[in-house]
Formats: C-alpha cells, sequence, structure tokens
C-alpha cells in the first residue's frame, strides 16, 4: 500500500523501520517541527525524522494540519492509509478523510481505557497489572476511534515507565503488519469502544515530581516508576533535592516512627505513610551526576539525612 506515515518520538521508530523494509511504500514522513534540546537548547530534529531522511525519504514538519497547505500536500500523494505513531498533534476532518482506507493510529494502551497524551506513564502510576498496543481507525475524538485490534503485555513490577515505553514500541511493527495485511485483506473486524469505560491520561509535568512520603509505600513506588524517566520523581533528603529514577519494594514494615530516610549498607531506603520500606537505588543530586544511592551517602554526611 501507498501510504503517509505520521510520528514524532522514539516511540514512533520501530514502526517506521519495520514499514520501510516492508513491501509498503512510505511516501511522505509527517513529523514535529525541530526543537531545541540539552542545556544549549541546540535545534534538534525529532527521532522519526532522523530516521527518514537515513533512508532518503521526504519529510513534511507543518506547524499545523489546519491549513490548505497541508491539505493539499497530503491529498497529493493519494495515500491509501495514514499510519500515526505518537505524532502529537489532532488530525482534522479533512486531513482523516484523505486516505482509501482512513488513518490507523498505534496507541500505548488497552483502549478504552488511558486514551490521552500519556497512557505508558498512567498504567504505571496507576499501579495496572498490564496494559498493551491498541490499533484504532481514527475519527474527531481523542483515540477514540473503532478499535481494530488489540496486544496486551503484563507490566513488570518494578518497571518504569521508560522500560515499558521501549517495550511496548518494540510491540508495534508486528501488531502494524497484521493490521495491515487484514485491511489489505478485507478481513480486519471494527470494534466500538465503550465510551462508558473510558479512561484518560492527561499530559504529565513537573509539578508532579516532588514525592509525598505520607502516601502508600505501593502508590509511591508507582510514581516514582511511572515518573521515569521524565519528569522523574524528586525528594528533599536532608539539604539537597535528589531526583528518584526507580524504586524496589523491599516488603519491610518500619513503624517507629523514625525519619523518613535511613541509610543501610546497600545504600538509601525510605519509610513510606504505612510503614511500608523502599530502597532508593539511584539518585541524582540537584546540579549534579546520576549515581548509586550507595555512593550518595558515602558523600553526605548520615545524620543530614
Amino acid at each position: 500500500m501507498r501510504l503517509i506515515y505520521m510520528g514524532t518520538p522514539d516511540f514512533a521508530v520501530p514502526a517506521l523501520e519495520w514499514l520501510i523494509k516492508s513491501a509498503h511504500d512510505v511516501s511522505l514522513v509527517v513529523t514535529q517541527p525541530d526543537k531545541p534540546a540539552g542545556r544549549r537548547q541546540v535545534l534538534t530534529p525529532p527521532p522519526v525524522k532522523k530516521l527518514a531522511l537515513d533512508h532518503s525519504i521526504e519529510v513534511y514538519q507543518p506547524g499545523s494540519l489546519k491549513t490548505g497547505e497541508a491539505y493539499e500536500r497530503l491529498s497529493a500523494l493519494n495515500p491509501d492509509i495514514i499510519i500515526v505513531a505518537a505524532y502529537g498533534k489532532i488530525l482534522p476532518r479533512a486531513i482523516l478523510d484523505i486516505p482509501k482506507y482512513g488513518c490507523v493510529n498505534l496507541h500505548g494502551s488497552i483502549l478504552p481505557k488511558y486514551r490521552g497524551a500519556a497512557p505508558i506513564q498512567w498504567a504505571v502510576i496507576n499501579g495496572e497489572a498490564e496494559t498493551g498496543i491498541t490499533t484504532m481507525l481514527m475519527n474527531e475524538g481523542i483515540d477514540a476511534g473503532d478499535i481494530l485490534l488489540c496486544e496486551k503485555t503484563p507490566i513488570g513490577e518494578n518497571e518504569t515507565a521508560g522500560e515499558l515505553f521501549d517495550r511496548l514500541a518494540a510491540m508495534c511493527p508486528g501488531i502494524l503488519a497484521e493490521t495491515l495485511e487484514k485491511i489489505e485483506g478485507g478481513t480486519i473486524v471494527r470494534v466500538r469502544q465503550n465510551d462508558a469505560e473510558a479512561t484518560y491520561a492527561p499530559p504529565l509535568g513537573k509539578e508532579m515530581s516532588l514525592i509525598d512520603w505520607s502516601f502508600t509505600a505501593n502508590s509511591i513506588h508507582n510514581k516514582i516508576r511511572g515518573l521515569a524517566p521524565w519528569p522523574v520523581a524528586v525528594a528533599d533528603i536532608g539539604p539537597k533535592r535528589v531526583k528518584l529514577f526507580s524504586s524496589i519494594k523491599t516488603g519491610r514494615i518500619k513503624t517507629d516512627g523514625g525519619p523518613v530516610f535511613f541509610a543501610e549498607e546497600e545504600g538509601l531506603f525510605a519509610v513510606c505513610g504505612d510503614g511500608g520500606v523502599l530502597f532508593l537505588p539511584e539518585v541524582q543530586p540537584e546540579g549534579g551526576k546520576r549515581m548509586s544511592s550507595a555512593d550518595f551517602l558515602r558523600g553526605n554526611k548520615t545524620n543530614q539525612i
């Protein structure tokens, strides 16, 4: 099939890699404009753009899809289908109507749960046991179109959102291949979403980062791993604010009313509101480097924690 691919971050790369190797014709890649990145704010292309250019595929980076220019650029290619994976903008009706077989989205959740911008992170934050990839025929709603296929996967007890992000991205080529095969063969079955069961996954923000240790160990554990790698959980440990990249549930209970943080040979531990104890294996002090919590403790007096 002749197709247009729309995607922006790392999540969208494996599916495009598969499409490039397949018999399908990727006639255009649409991605977000280059953005400043890093401390020096160097203008940086999205990962999907880098991949497309490496394979000499034309790239289009419109500021908006709601213009006549965007419509003309895409419709002139007469695509059979448009594939969308974490593109980052809502497609207007005019664009949705261009391809023969419609626009198919690769979404990182088991729809109708976790519609929206951050489904992977919120599944972890909320302590879900499983998630998945859903292919969906897009409409004007936010992730509200008919479900085509869904592949599920369990979420590991200590798995971070970043680790899950990578696993789900790697699942995209397989489910996309099956979806396209069934669309071409006329055997795809569309399943209408039950809107009453829908939940939403809004964007994350740095205002969520500070951990409140009065919550349960389980909820704090889920939040720490759900905020990794961005915006990353933070905690005030003595006089220092540090980033927390992961945590491990120890199964220990400590109810002696002592301080939140304590040190042992392995590194740093935290006591939560229900007495549950979490091990914090890695930290990054503000302005410093990422390190093991054991190394952090060696450079900081225990009585300051």
